[in-house]
């Protein structure tokens, strides 16, 4: 086989499909989860939960909305959203509603800021009522043992990114379709975080 036909058929679609493959199981086996956020956890969603009512261990997440410190304790009220398999939230309608998370401590406002990713394990810890606008609203609570604030993302354009996905969606490690087969967005991690 010659040089050229080799280079060819690198470029062959089904070729470049079977590298994606072994891209995606290779990423998936390096996902591991956080180890504060470890265990065994109720498979409930805060909108679930306000129907039970039962004491479960739980691990949610989501979107901080507002933090509140209190006495010797601090309350986060998070827009609750599916975990990947990291345990990290996904940003993706529809939310799985909003809930408390309560932990002992103080944890700054302006470190766990509005808009900041956030996973939480502890126990149910039955509701609170408060208001969202005019609006009634009923809070699951959680009795927060970890709090884990995840390091905020940039997208950064990048010339030599190739989608793999086409323009006909993407993963959650591929940014967005910018052509053909080059160019896109790579997603960088900043390394600060916080897991008490």
């Amino acid at each position: 086989m010659s040089a050229q036909s080799m280079i060819f058929d690198v470029y062959h679609p089904l070729v470049r499909r079977a590298a994606l493959v072994v891209l995606a199981a290779s990423l998936g086996a390096c996902a591991t989860v956080p180890a504060p956020l470890q265990g065994q956890f109720a498979p409930v969603t805060p909108k679930e939960a306000l129907a039970s009512g039962a004491p479960q261990a739980v691990r949610w997440g989501g979107e901080i909305i507002g933090v509140d410190p209190k006495s010797g304790r601090t309350c986060f009220e998070i827009l609750g959203r599916e975990l990947d398999s990291t345990a990290r939230p996904i940003a993706r309608d529809p939310s799985q509603g909003r809930f408390l998370a309560c932990r002992e401590g103080f944890y700054d406002p302006e470190e766990f800021k509005e808009g900041r990713y956030i996973t939480v394990v502890g126990h149910l810890d039955g509701s609170e009522k408060g208001k969202i606008g005019d609006f009634d609203y009923t809070y699951p609570r959680v009795a927060a043992d970890a709090v884990y604030l995840w390091p905020e993302r940039t997208y950064v354009n990048s010339p030599y990114y190739y989608d793999p996905w086409g323009p006909w969606g993407y993963g959650p490690y591929w940014g967005s379709y910018w052509g053909p087969y080059w160019g896109g967005a790579i997603i960088v991690e900043h390394p600060h975080h916080h897991g008490h």
